[in-house]
């Protein structure tokens, strides 16, 4: 009988962290490499990747719901992820396909609620209804002090680069982003089984190969080629 490598399963990988901890170039560097050994996958966003939730991410990211409060962001942040699971994340995992998202349920808890003070029975509520039994099944959380972070974002500015959140999370202040990286860092000692924290002061080549060890411990298929 011939050899036939088993098809790799398919995978849900986020990214998690703070303003500024460069999740969105390292997604696309993770797909990159996923796309070299020939694996399918999709790079995703949240609140974002259907039609309908990029939509409420610019009525959000505009601030156009800050006066709303968190409570009622968390729900707009839900609508979305539920599309976004329905149309796309559920779909893509189901044909075999992996998918890598800048941000997921993590950064509703960690903004509207532990930061933001929405009660932890409505976020969880809000989390059943919208992933619909699809967590997933490794965090990558980037952990930077705010202020860094803030240099970061400066410089990416001056340089040109395009910073969409900045009208609305960016604005906060320095103790806001402190209490935020606290949630975050919070959310991966609570799901250790799922959430992995990395240092992401250093470089993006550094950081990329650190990322990629993680993954290939958690997902030995990767490197043997076959499934688990």
């Amino acid at each position: 009988m011939l050899d036939v490598p088993l098809p790799r399963p398919a995978r849900f990988v986020t990214f998690e962290g703070g303003e500024g901890v460069g999740k969105s170039t390292q997604v696309k560097r993770l797909l990159a490499t996923l796309r070299r050994l020939s694996v399918d996958a999709v790079a995703t966003r949240e609140p974002g990747g259907t039609p309908k939730a990029e939509a409420i991410r610019s009525y959000i990211l505009q601030g156009r719901s800050e006066s709303w409060g968190a409570g009622a962001e968390a729900v707009l942040f839900a609508a979305a992820r539920h599309d976004h699971v329905k149309e796309l994340i559920a779909p893509s995992l189901a044909s075999g396909k992996w998918v890598i998202s800048d941000r997921f349920h993590d950064s509703t808890r960690a903004y509207q609620g532990l930061t933001g003070g929405v009660d932890e029975k409505l976020i969880t509520g809000l989390e059943v209804l919208a992933l619909d039994g699809h967590a997933p099944d490794l965090t990558i959380v980037l952990d930077m002090d705010p202020e860094e972070a803030f240099d970061r974002v400066s410089r990416r500015e001056l340089e040109g680069a395009l910073v969409e959140t900045g009208d609305r999370f960016e604005k906060e202040d320095l103790e806001w982003h402190s209490r935020l990286r606290e949630a975050f860092l919070e959310i991966a000692r609570n799901n250790p089984e799922r959430c992995v924290v990395i240092p992401a002061a250093q470089t993006p080549d550094a950081l990329e190969i650190r990322i990629w060890s993680v993954l290939t411990k958690r997902f030995p298929e990767l490197l043997a080629g076959r499934g688990s």
